[in-house]
């Protein structure tokens, strides 16, 4: 009988409590990362050195497959030109919980990439992001375009559940220096608060950078959607950030 009550009263514990203990035992975080992408399908980017190794400079100007293309950007710091647009898929890990903060933290502050510019010539800008944050600001917080003077985590928090996702579209900006940055999030789940550190992809911090004045290679897309040279001048033509610098 006395084994039987315990039995009860250890099921009862464990469906209403037991998952969340469990997972704080083992270490499992309040929340998993399920997606983290940056988008440079339509982004301008710079490279903080131009690509002159022959191998190298064969993969970018050639239709290469995306992982040798995206490795020999990852040499070269790839970072999208003045805004990084970022997607993450939060999970919940515990029965309840909730985000009452994140912030993009600046890991290193670079002057600005020189080494190269890759420009896209799309018809034009689609805004979609939820979020933003300017890295130029002393004190970096995500805001709503509708209310831009206010840090959103502020007025409103994000409540999950276990397996519940929420998907966050963040526009991180900064146009005075190259950064690499991470994200912070600051989860209170069962009164405990916790902060979780979102990477970019392959585990390396985001970046941003500012347009530069003057860069040592330009490119653009050709008719076939592969990278080709193009000269200064040409550049100063069809990308309005490059327009308003002083290299035109």
């Amino acid at each position: 009988m006395i084994i039987a009550v315990i039995g009860v009263v250890f099921t009862a514990w464990f469906n209403a409590r037991g998952p969340d203990a469990v997972d704080r035992i083992s270490g499992e975080p309040p929340i998993k990362v399920g997606h983290v992408a940056v988008d440079y399908s339509t982004q301008d980017t710079a490279l903080r050195e131009p690509v002159t190794d022959p191998g190298e400079r064969a993969v970018l100007l050639s239709s290469a497959s995306g992982s040798r293309h995206d490795a020999v950007m990852a040499r070269h710091h790839r970072a999208p030109l003045e805004k990084a647009d970022v997607t993450v898929v939060l999970i919940g890990n515990r029965s309840s919980l909730r985000i009452v903060d994140i912030k993009p933290r600046v890991l290193d502050r670079k002057p600005v990439s020189d080494g190269a510019v890759l420009l896209y010539t799309s018809g034009g800008e689609v805004d979609t992001i939820e979020l933003s944050a300017d890295l130029d600001e002393p004190a970096p917080r995500f805001a709503t375009a509708k209310d831009p003077d206010t840090s959103y985590f502020r007025k409103k928090q994000i409540d999950l559940k276990r397996d519940e996702r929420v998907t966050l579209s963040m526009s991180i900006k900064g146009t005075a220096a190259y950064y690499e940055f991470d994200l912070l999030v600051t989860v209170l789940a069962e009164d405990r608060t916790e902060q979780i550190t979102i990477e970019g992809p392959d585990k390396n911090p985001f970046r941003v950078t500012g347009t530069a004045d003057a860069y040592r290679a330009y490119y653009t897309l050709s008719p076939l959607r592969v990278w080709q040279p193009i000269p200064r001048g040409q550049a100063c033509v069809i990308e309005r950030k490059i327009q308003k610098t002083k290299g035109c």
